[in-house]
């Protein structure tokens, strides 16, 4: 028998459409990235008022490095604000922050940052925000696996492979949600979204809105699901 009461604790953002806005708008493209920036603390504020504790948003893939340097350069920038300010602050809140990925990749001082804000995530905290940056699925796998075998494991069961993981202790999205158009996951949490319904909306990132997050809440609270049984 079906679910169709479905409790949502886990969402997925991929957070596409920036650039798109941007020359839509006029504007450069820098300046759409500055405005995605501004909608990612909208929907953190979104998820805690409908009581979903975990929110894992894609900000940066594994592929973005290859970005023009300028742009690259522009969004270390963002990165190094996020981790100063708003993830500071809402780590100060209460909120614990997971930034997961191949974060060698990053400058050191980014790194830093990031070990900061590891350190001092409150141990009691109920609301959750997962930043995949430096992230591809992937590469999330492979490097399980290489940790593995490091290890000398011969064999693993799907818990004690998803421990390995960047995204260990992360639980999966019942719900991704992609803006921008496109209908691919496009390299994201590629072991955790198996189960994962799928959301595929027109807006761009910047003016995804309010009113279309909590349909999809609402439309999901209806799905059935039965993972096979």
């Amino acid at each position: 028998m079906s679910d169709t009461n479905n409790t949502l604790s886990c969402v997925g953002m991929i957070m596409d459409g920036n650039r798109r806005w941007a020359r839509e708008q006029g504007v450069p493209k820098l300046e759409g990235h500055r405005k995605g920036y501004e909608k990612l603390r909208e929907a953190v504020e979104w998820c805690k008022e409908e009581n979903i504790n975990h929110l894992v948003v894609y900000a940066f893939s594994t592929e973005n490095w290859e970005r023009e340097e300028d742009e690259v350069g522009y969004l270390m920038g963002m990165m190094r604000k996020l981790l100063k300010d708003d993830l500071a602050t809402l780590r100060d809140e209460g909120s614990a922050i997971h930034i997961v990925g191949d974060l060698a990749r990053f400058p050191e001082d980014i790194q830093e940052l990031i070990q900061n804000l590891h350190d001092t995530n409150p141990a009691d905290a109920v609301q959750h925000l997962w930043v995949a940056a430096s992230y591809g699925g992937r590469a999330e796998i492979l490097a399980g696996v290489n940790r593995l075998l490091k290890e000398g494991k011969d064999v693993v069961d799907e818990v004690g492979f998803s421990e390995v993981l960047w995204t260990a202790c992360m639980p999966d999205p019942e719900v991704i949600i992609r803006t921008g158009g496109k209908k691919r996951l496009s390299n994201f949490l590629t072991w955790s979204s198996v189960y994962s319904e799928l959301f595929f909306i027109d807006t761009f990132w910047p003016a995804f809105s309010k009113g279309e997050f909590l349909e999809i809440v609402n439309e999901y609270k209806g799905v059935g699901r039965n993972f096979g049984k």
